[in-house]
């Protein structure tokens, strides 16, 4: 399953890729050895292990065969990897595959026009339009055109709750927002946090804002600022959304000192495991950190649901935020373009997404379903992948989706929100400056 310290990678890693102007294409060669091997980049950790296989596989395949074409997998350190893959996006030897977040981590590539629009192909190809889930295909697309196919797991956020101290209150996991306020005031009155809050580490802080502009304006409402529209910010939604986390904050729903408590080293988590929190709002990847963390508590205590609808919003609560997954992209310059998606095409099938469970993900093929009985942890697996599923919108993480550069001003500005230092008003404000 994913660990923590990787996920605040995915969260800040992006920022080391700067503008297009850096990464024009030089040198007059195509990407691809000079024996016609493709190159594939990937990001080096132990994940990587099932795309090992995949290249390995695909290359004694009769794909390889008839487009002529073999794959070298290059496992990328994942500190080095965003910076690296720049580097060798402008140069002769760029690799013809590379790994990436889909939104905002690819934005450049598509500016400097080195990143294939797959848009047509997976419309053209039943196994690409039809071997995903919808709303997976989508997230990592920019401007409705879609320049990725999935190739790990999913990690939607998911409301995670101790269902020992939802008993002994007598409480239900809330599907509404008036239902998870009754709950905070019930929990507050035996002294009980109601959220565990990593707000040292801010990332967790934005999760909240991710899901309330979800669900009090739509998906429409963030889209716009992914596609390259910071007037999108504006949006009623966003201040009513920043006012909710204010309100939310003084009444106390976090605790007092939840701005020195930190994710990275475990103290959130260890805050709902020992029931000083009854809730927790964290990616998927919390399961398996509860797992290894707190193993009785993970198998016995803890339960999941989805982030409550928001009265009168337009959100749909089947909607999910998160990292919908990582993709496979394709760089215009291949000089086999049959056989890198031929090489994509490997990313449907089940043998691929068996090898994605075994490793503890939840693949983001469609009728993965039919497999999560061999999963390590298969009801939480199937919570899941039934979320997302059946979610008709996924929004990528924000500080993945936006432009790169301005990944940390924003993080700043939630900061700023979250401890009191800013209003809703001028967080508004301020998000409406970033370009």
């Amino acid at each position: 399953m994913e660990t923590y310290s990787r996920r605040w990678f995915l969260g800040a890693g992006t920022t080391a890729l700067v503008s297009a102007a850096g990464l024009t294409a030089c040198g007059s060669g195509g990407s691809g050895g000079s024996d016609g091997t493709l190159t594939a980049f990937v990001y080096g950790d132990d994940a990587a292990k099932v795309q090992a296989k995949a290249v390995s596989r695909f290359n004694s395949s009769a794909a390889a065969r008839e487009t002529k074409g073999s794959l070298k997998l290059e496992k990328v350190p994942g500190a080095e990897y965003p910076a690296k893959l720049r580097t060798a996006m402008g140069s002769p030897n760029a690799p013809d595959v590379f790994f990436n977040w889909g939104g905002g981590s690819i934005k450049a590539y598509r500016e400097a026009g080195q990143i294939l629009d797959l848009t047509g192909t997976i419309a053209g190809d039943p196994v690409l339009k039809d071997g995903f889930l919808p709303s997976v295909l989508d997230a990592g697309a920019l401007g409705g055109r879609k320049y990725g196919i999935p190739m790990r797991g999913m990690q939607p956020v998911v409301l995670f709750y101790n269902k020992t101290l939802f008993a002994e209150h007598g409480l239900k996991p809330p599907a509404t927002w008036d239902q998870l306020l009754d709950n905070n005031a019930r929990l507050k009155k035996a002294g009980i946090t109601p959220f565990a809050l990593g707000g040292a580490d801010i990332w967790p802080e934005l999760m909240w804002l991710e899901y309330l502009v979800d669900r009090i304006g739509g998906p429409e409402v963030f889209d716009r600022v992914k596609n390259g529209d910071p007037a999108g910010w504006g949006d009623p939604a966003v201040l009513k959304a920043a006012r909710t986390v204010r309100e939310l904050v003084d009444d106390g729903a976090f605790g007092k000192g939840f701005s020195s408590v930190a994710y990275t080293n475990g103290g959130a988590p260890a805050a709902l495991a020992k029931g000083k929190a009854a809730m927790h709002l964290m990616g998927s990847w919390e399961y398996s950190t509860q797992l290894g963390k707190f193993p009785d508590f993970a198998r016995k205590h803890l339960g999941w649901c989805a982030f409550p609808e928001f009265d009168g919003g337009a959100g749909d609560i089947r909607n999910v935020v998160g990292n919908p997954t990582n993709y496979w992209s394709v760089n215009t310059r291949t000089r086999n373009k049959d056989a890198a998606l031929a090489f994509l095409r490997t990313c449907a099938s089940d043998t691929y997404a068996r090898e994605l469970i075994a490793n503890g993900d939840v693949p983001a093929t469609a009728g993965a379903d039919k497999l999560l009985d061999a999963s390590p942890s298969p009801d939480f697996a199937r919570f899941q992948y039934r979320m997302v599923r059946e979610a008709p919108a996924f929004t990528l993480s924000w500080d993945q989706a936006v432009d790169p550069d301005a990944a940390t001003p924003m993080l700043t500005e939630v900061n700023k929100l979250f401890v009191g230092k800013s209003s809703p008003e001028r967080f508004v404000a301020a998000l409406k400056e970033l370009k």
